[in-house]
């Protein structure tokens, strides 16, 4: 072999090792090393049986909210959008509703 096809060879074999570290790399951070965005606690917007923990009494955790917008129910959903969220009883509220 020459000297020239040895200096591809390694420059090859260095640009695809490089390309493999930054994959592996990138995969890690979509895999959730990333931070996760800011949520809130939004009261009144999930539906039946999809609240995420405990809505009040009479329940105790993710799942047992009775009924649509059931005001005592939460959901969690992205910070800043609750009061945003418009549902047929009205807005979601970062608080408990009666």
């Amino acid at each position: 072999m020459t000297s020239r096809t040895l200096t591809f060879g390694a420059l090859a074999f260095a640009a695809l090792a490089s390309g493999a570290a930054l994959a592996q790399s990138d995969s890690m951070n979509k895999s959730g090393d990333m931070a996760k965005p800011a949520m809130e606690k939004c009261y009144g917007v999930s539906m039946a049986g999809k609240n995420d923990c405990a809505a009040g009494p009479g329940t105790t955790c993710a799942g047992t909210s009775k009924v649509d917008y059931q005001g005592n129910a939460w959901k969690y959903v992205p910070a800043g959008t609750c009061t945003s969220i418009k549902t047929p009883k009205g807005m979601g509220t970062l608080e408990s509703m009666k």
